[in-house]
């Protein structure tokens, strides 16, 4: 049989590390991907670089590719006999999948059995990147456009406009799979994950499903209690403050954070704001309420 020289396919050292075999076989699978090439042997080169990596790419299949040649300087198309120990220590087995006619005639002369079936190209890896995305687009879904570099078959970067879909009700570190947006394959280019993180708002802040937010109101309103209209994610919303309520105090809507199957809560948070002493009116009220309430805030400390 003619003796396959897969580290010259790959245009490596016999001691190459995993990672440049890998980086290898990437760059040249790019170069030769028959929908780019404008290679004649385009297809045929693919084919070779699959059965090169399939060998090499696995540490144990390389293994006993490097034992083969111990010792010899076989050259590629030379025909060669493999080591007569070499079936007893390997019993042609271990080895199903490869795609390599090359090994599939070495089994079968060592006793192996059929020729194994060739496994198919190899699809390109998957590619992580992050979105940012507002609090809203989680509360009623929405569609971006983002940009992205990308390294395409030939090697050179490139500029890609996608458009994302953003589903209602997504929260932070949920991923967003844009199928076949990924690195370039012989049997096709992988997938493309988005992380999704929230910008920060102004106003909100979401942790988990649960969103918060904080609310200005007034000294009666904290004192008397009452209704008060607000503004939360989800619309204008009347809500009740307890009378005697102190600044701080969190008030909890059930089911009004990130809508979901299980909607997280909408917490808000009361802020007092003081009206200003400006006008004679004004401070008139404020000394009216130093005389007559009384009330030392620091009485305790």
């Amino acid at each position: 049989m003619e003796y396959k020289d897969y580290y010259q396919t790959l245009g490596v050292a016999k001691t190459a590390s995993e990672d440049e075999i890998k980086k290898a076989y990437r760059k040249l699978v790019r170069k030769y991907h028959p929908d780019v090439s404008k290679e004649a042997n385009a297809q045929q080169k693919t084919q070779e670089l699959n059965e090169a990596y399939g060998v090499l790419g696995d540490a144990e299949k390389r293994a006993a590719y490097d034992e083969l040649g111990r010792g010899q300087q076989y050259r590629a198309g030379q025909q060669f006999r493999p080591p007569p120990d070499w079936g007893r220590t390997h019993g042609g087995g271990g080895f199903g999948g490869v795609d390599s006619d090359f090994f599939a005639d070495l089994f079968a002369n060592l006793g192996g059995g059929s020729r194994r079936r060739q496994a198919p190209p190899r699809k390109g890896e998957d590619s992580h990147a992050s979105i940012s995305i507002d609090v809203m687009d989680s509360y009623q879904g929405a569609s971006r456009t983002i940009t992205l570099y990308v390294t395409e078959a030939d090697g050179y970067r490139s500029e890609r406009n996608l458009t994302v879909n953003i589903p209602k009700g997504i929260s932070a570190g949920q991923q967003l799979r844009l199928s076949g947006q990924g690195q370039a394959g012989a049997d096709g280019p992988g997938d493309l994950y988005l992380e999704v993180q929230f910008r920060p708002h102004p106003r909100y802040r979401v942790e988990g499903r649960d969103v918060y937010a904080t609310v200005a109101v007034t000294p009666w309103e904290l004192a008397l209690g009452g209704e008060i209209d607000v503004n939360t994610p989800s619309g204008k919303l009347t809500v009740n403050v307890p009378a005697g309520s102190q600044t701080g105090r969190k008030l909890r809507l059930r089911g009004r954070g990130l809508p979901a199957k299980e909607a997280g809560d909408l917490y808000l948070l009361l802020e007092v704001v003081l009206p200003p002493a400006t006008s004679e009116k004004g401070r008139a009220v404020y000394e009216a309420m130093a005389r007559d309430l009384a009330f030392n805030p620091r009485a305790g400390d």
